[in-house]
């Protein structure tokens, strides 16, 4: 049966414990919340080229322009969910500097550039030089959304509660000068969704998973399918990862979201094979703490003792201290009990 073929029974009330942090490996289901205002500077992309967008990670572009990627995602990108071990990360900050309308080209390409120079100074952490370029870029065009786009990118990643509340003016202004700016729509359901304000932040990433040939549509679905596990209608959110692989097979987070779905919907047959080809699309990266934890539920649901102990062991040897190495020591002490 094809994954897309599958249909699930809304779930209750549960959502995901917050957690959506970015790290190397993934960690347990319930440790996928939205916390990526803390983006550390190894994790941002060079300056692009005058032909190019610049991004953090990852890079997408808006429509018609040639970029360099720095994931092949989802989000977020040759293919847009480039197989990766951080996938309990949203889609993080997509960055674009296209110009939106016909307006004088040199005051464009003075605040396009003056744009890119604020995206280095963000990878490097410089957040006050890298304001004072915004701000440049203001001055040569007022009407340029990509450099209110990237202000508000900024002030999110500092992160205190003032540049917070000046954030969202940012974001609104550039959708409001650009409706057609899908990056702004999804760098905005990213700040929304870390405000915990999951309703309106998944209206604007059903905008921009809904633009067809916008390069970032993937890692916006993917983010829609996890808001709506937030605010515990798993029904919405199988749809909206269901909708990640129609558009591009090789989403890992969709797979493995859609793993979980199934598993709580006791679809043993249909989750184990998307398992089976999540680790295909993983091979070479080893295998996360997520990845083993449900690889053991399929095992057990099957009662196939031997894959049980071997997969309990890799993780409890190689990944000790993880959420997921807790909940299978708790499992083992009562095994009747119901996975958490």
């Amino acid at each position: 049966m094809r994954a897309k073929s599958i249909k699930l029974m809304p779930r209750g009330s549960n959502a995901l414990n917050h957690s959506f942090m970015m790290a190397a490996m993934m960690t347990s289901r319930n440790s996928c919340q939205f916390n990526y205002q803390k983006v550390s500077s190894q994790t941002y992309k060079r300056l692009s080229t005058a032909t190019e967008q610049v991004a953090i990670v990852p890079m997408v572009t808006s429509k018609g322009m040639v970029l360099a990627t720095a994931l092949a995602v989802l989000l977020l990108t040759g293919c847009q969910s480039k197989p990766t071990n951080d996938l309990t990360s949203i889609t993080p900050y997509q960055t674009s500097t296209r110009p939106n309308d016909n307006r004088n080209l040199d005051q464009q390409e003075i605040a396009r550039v003056r744009t890119s120079l604020a995206a280095q100074y963000i990878r490097k952490n410089e957040l006050d030089t890298a304001q004072r370029q915004l701000e440049k870029a203001f001055a040569a065009d007022s009407r340029y959304a990509p450099a209110y786009d990237m202000m508000g990118v900024l002030l999110q990643q500092e992160g205190s509660r003032l540049n917070l509340e000046k954030a969202d003016q940012y974001f609104k202004k550039a959708i409001t000068l650009d409706k057609d700016f899908e990056q702004a729509h999804n760098n905005y359901g990213v700040y929304l969704s870390q405000m915990k304000r999951y309703r309106e932040a998944a209206e604007q990433f059903e905008i921009a998973g809904s633009a067809l040939g916008y390069e970032g549509r993937i890692g916006a679905l993917e983010n829609l399918g996890r808001t709506y596990l937030q605010l515990g209608d798993s029904s919405a959110a199988a749809k909206a990862f269901l909708r990640a692989l129609d558009g591009n097979r090789n989403s890992i987070i969709a797979h493995i979201e859609l793993v979980d779905l199934l598993l709580e919907q006791q679809r043993v047959p249909q989750a184990q094979r998307l398992y089976d080809e999540t680790l295909i699309l993983v091979q070479g990266q080893g295998i996360s703490p997520r990845l083993l934890l449900q690889g053991i539920k399929l095992a057990a649901a099957q009662n196939n003792i031997t894959t049980r102990q071997q997969l309990a062991q890799q993780l409890l040897s190689a990944y000790p201290l993880s959420d997921e190495a807790k909940q299978l020591k708790t499992w083992l002490n009562n095994p009747e009990a119901p996975w958490k």
